[in-house]
């Protein structure tokens, strides 16, 4: 009985661990942070639209000094022609390379763990039985909560045949990196809608209500006053995204909103940075200028303890 108890936990503990490795929630529109950008409320958005997400944790343990240091260091390397300057153009390089990067890194990060035979492809058995364990049927009679890890394996062997454009079983690097990061590739558009609509849906009627879609975003604490974002959200639903004005999101609304075409949130946050820090309207900043206003760009212990105490003095 003891041993039936610890190889539960084990297998349960091992489904857990695994599960995170796939984006279980696909990134609307591939934004450049999961933050909201406000910049009233800090500015974790910029921090990591222009360091990528890994990059801007890193920042966050620094002292001020050593993050103005660092910050002085990059802004080096963004000015590509050398001439004192960084232009929206080598800042939207920047930015595009910062995030592009934190893709690749994340696929490399757990190529080797699923690449079990090292044949350099990643097989849907390979992938099934290292996130959900060897000793799991697809039952999951082992686990509490079956129907949820039922649910996650069905939606995740979904998506891995869509990324596996072939159709031969195995996933290529390019593949996987359409398994992990869908948003980013058009062929799996399909599959970002669908599972938007999956976890926004709560009552499965096939379509979502007002109320669905700001609970995506904002669960309200007892007493709090709903912020300004959420009521500029509303606004959006009912004159924006309701295109046919029915009160609902169908699934094409849906796809017109998380997948919006040709925005380029690389070039509207690289237009936001300059347009901050621009001290002299040249449309172009300087080491001086991106330094004066350094905490915008990243983040030190002393910027996190400020937007602690500001979450803080906000629900009090």
């Amino acid at each position: 009985m003891l041993l039936k108890t610890l190889v539960s936990l084990w297998v349960l503990a091992a489904v857990a661990s695994a599960v995170p490795a796939q984006e279980k929630r696909v990134h609307h529109q591939a934004t450049l942070s999961d933050h909201v950008h406000d910049d009233a409320h800090g500015y974790q958005y910029d921090h990591e639209a222009f360091l990528g997400k890994e990059e801007a944790k890193t920042f966050d343990q620094l002292t001020p000094e050593e993050s103005k240091a660092r910050l002085a260091k990059i802004v080096e390397r963004i000015d590509t022609d050398k001439d004192g300057y960084v232009s929206h153009a080598e800042l939207h390089y920047w930015i595009k390379h910062r995030q592009r990067r934190y893709i690749e890194e994340n696929v490399n990060k757990h190529w080797k763990d699923y690449d079990r035979n090292q044949d350099d492809k990643i097989a849907w058995e390979e992938y099934k039985n290292t996130t959900y364990g060897y000793y799991i049927n697809e039952e999951f009679d082992d686990v509490e909560d079956k129907a949820t890890y039922k649910a996650m394996l069905t939606r995740d062997e979904r998506r891995f045949k869509n990324a596996d454009k072939d159709g031969d079983g195995v996933t290529t690097r390019e593949e996987f990196t359409a398994f992990l990061h869908p948003e980013e590739f058009d062929y799996m558009k399909d599959v970002v809608v669908q599972e938007t609509m999956e976890d926004i849906d709560k009552n499965g009627d096939g379509k979502i209500n007002v109320h669905e879609y700001i609970g995506d975003m904002y669960t309200p604490e007892d007493g709090e006053r709903e912020p300004d974002w959420v009521q500029t959200e509303r606004k959006h639903f009912s004159e924006f995204r309701d295109v046919n004005k029915d009160g609902y999101l169908d699934a094409q609304e849906v796809a017109e909103w998380v997948l919006p075409g040709e925005v380029d949130h690389a070039d509207n946050e690289a237009k936001h940075l300059i347009h901050e820090t621009d001290m002299d309207k040249d449309e172009k900043v300087t080491k001086k200028e991106i330094l004066a206003n350094w905490n915008m760009f990243v983040g030190s212990q002393a910027t996190n303890y400020g937007e602690d105490l500001t979450k803080r003095h906000d629900e009090l």
